[in-house]
């Protein structure tokens, strides 16, 4: 764990070397990363998708069997507030409440007449990521970093009397990358965040289905599990 800490330490160095042209420069804000608590807010965009296994299932009364995609990608928008505890010079533990407003655009194609239904599955996710942040030594006025950490999250709007249905609570992965930006007056700091769903979050019980025969949207699909990319920008 060490030896993987250090190397990331390496490679983190080198591009802010590489950033900051090997010159020295004066530094904004040169005691902000003394302090052993610190706290911000983000705002940003955010991409939603959802993975679908369908299981070739076919309607034994209508004979109709149904393929399901996540066909298309709208842009989310996400806010949040940040807490990072300092718990060495190079890492930090960091928790970041976060609002996620977005959707999901999928579609249903009959493989015998080409007949199609969709569904535009909207979502507002509560999350409270936890992440553990490694950040390379400071250069002028950039630090980059990498994090990883596990982010729990709460579906407001998971709907009923829709085609699909997903469970309210899931658990994502949390992989990034992003970098210190020193200004004068604070600090900025952008970032890149791939989430990865960990469970199955379809619901099979659909008994708020008002029209029975909708079931067969729901049989014919084994698991789907929720990813998101996210562009945060931070203020500190």
């Amino acid at each position: 764990m060490q030896r993987i800490i250090f190397s990331i330490l390496v490679l983190l160095s080198l591009c802010t070397l590489t950033a900051g042209a090997q010159k020295r420069r004066v530094q904004n804000k040169p005691f902000i990363d003394e302090r052993r608590f610190h706290y911000g807010f983000t705002f940003g965009l955010h991409d939603q998708s959802i993975r679908l296994s369908n299981n070739g299932y076919t309607d034994p009364e209508t004979g109709r069997q149904w393929l399901a995609q996540n066909d298309n990608h709208n842009l989310g928008f996400s806010v949040g507030v940040l807490g990072e505890w300092k718990l060495c010079r190079h890492l930090a533990l960091r928790v970041n409440p976060s609002l996620h407003f977005g959707s999901k655009h999928i579609s249903f194609r009959d493989t015998g007449t080409g007949d199609e239904e969709t569904q535009d599955m909207k979502s507002s996710y509560i999350a409270v990521p936890v992440d553990l942040k490694i950040s390379a030594p400071r250069f002028n006025n950039y630090r980059p970093y990498v994090l990883a950490g596990i982010s729990p999250m709460y579906d407001l709007t998971a709907g009923k009397h829709t085609l699909l249905r997903t469970r309210e609570f899931n658990t994502m992965l949390e992989l990034g990358m992003g970098c210190d930006l020193y200004l004068p007056f604070f600090k900025l700091i952008p970032e890149l965040k791939f989430c990865i769903g960990l469970g199955n979050v379809l619901k099979k019980d659909r008994s708020d289905l008002l029209d029975p025969t909708q079931m067969v949207f729901t049989k014919s699909i084994d698991r789907a599990t929720t990813h998101m990319v996210v562009l945060s920008f931070y203020f500190e």
